[in-house]
């Protein structure tokens, strides 16, 4: 695949996007939108891709939202019969036009079946620090800053952040750094939960990609896939009777299964695994266990 602002590469397994608008620091745009999800549906599609690092090039991870329109940069309007902004003023909340770029980022990034590391290098703020939030693990620079900053610009939180940062700092941090809308650093960022670890800033790919060939090299893909979704999607239950069913089917399913099989195998022989299963194949009947809510 050839992409223009981002770079993709697939390496033992391991995919990583780079973020490359280096001279705009990384400045999200609707193509690297467009990009960064075709991308994440290369990486579902490639039984050879087990992890997925995202990092940005140059000194900024991703600074937000290109603001190069001005104070039009929100202004959704245009004359087109699907534009979200009617002839005579009134809101089209309902048409696919209307939706918000970062939140079709995320949601894509959360139906995903790799576990998704984020290696944020340099500046993560608005977009940028939302776009890492349905990615498991987030490894920060020394270097790295972060900001909610919507509402010092008159605008909200975006994609999607309103469930996902309170599930991942709990409600008050969120609140706290969405209400001022401050920049703080990375020692903020994983004293309050954002970031797993901080890191030099020449040692950060380098602990991405310790964190990635652990995944790759010794667990199951098809399980893998399963306990993303399982945990993502278990923050929304009402009750662990809802986890209990979806667990019970799991095991049911996977106790039957040649990976786990050669997962007792292996581990008695004290020897690597060789998982026979695919993602692309080898999902059980069960699966998905939901039904995906449109957007209206």
């Amino acid at each position: 695949m050839e992409f223009e602002q981002i770079g993709y590469a697939v390496a033992d397994g391991v995919a990583t996007i780079t973020l490359s608008r280096p001279d705009k620091l990384n400045a999200f745009t609707g193509q690297m939108m467009a990009e960064m999800i075709a991308a994440f549906d290369a990486i579902d599609a490639d039984d050879d891709v087990r992890a997925v690092i995202v990092t940005g090039a140059g000194r900024a991870f991703c600074a937000g939202a290109d603001l190069s329109a001005g104070g039009a940069t929100f202004d959704y309007a245009d004359a087109g019969e699907d534009s979200p902004v009617g002839p005579d003023g009134e809101l089209r909340y309902g048409v696919e036009r209307a939706r918000d770029g970062g939140g079709r980022l995320t949601l894509r990034i959360f139906q995903c079946l790799k576990p998704v590391i984020a290696a944020i290098n340099g500046a993560a703020v608005g977009v940028g620090a939302t776009m890492t939030l349905p990615m498991d693990i987030r490894v920060a620079s020394e270097a790295a800053r972060f900001g909610f900053v919507f509402a010092r610009r008159g605008i909200v939180p975006e994609a999607a952040s309103s469930w996902f940062l309170p599930r991942v700092v709990g409600i008050s941090q969120a609140l706290e750094w969405c209400y001022s809308g401050r920049v703080f650093d990375a020692a903020e960022a994983k004293a309050g939960g954002l970031v797993r670890e901080v890191v030099p800033a020449d040692a950060l790919l380098a602990r991405a990609t310790a964190i990635a060939r652990e995944i790759a090299d010794n667990t199951a893909p098809v399980s893998v896939a399963l306990t993303r979704q399982m945990m993502w999607r278990g923050l929304g239950y009402q009750h662990p009777m809802e986890a209990h069913r979806v667990d019970s089917r799991a095991i049911l399913s996977r106790g039957r299964s040649g990976d786990a099989r050669e997962g007792v195998t292996s581990f008695l022989e004290k020897r690597q695994p060789a998982y026979p299963d695919r993602v692309s194949a080898a999902m059980p009947d069960f699966y998905p266990w939901w039904e995906e809510p449109a957007y209206r």
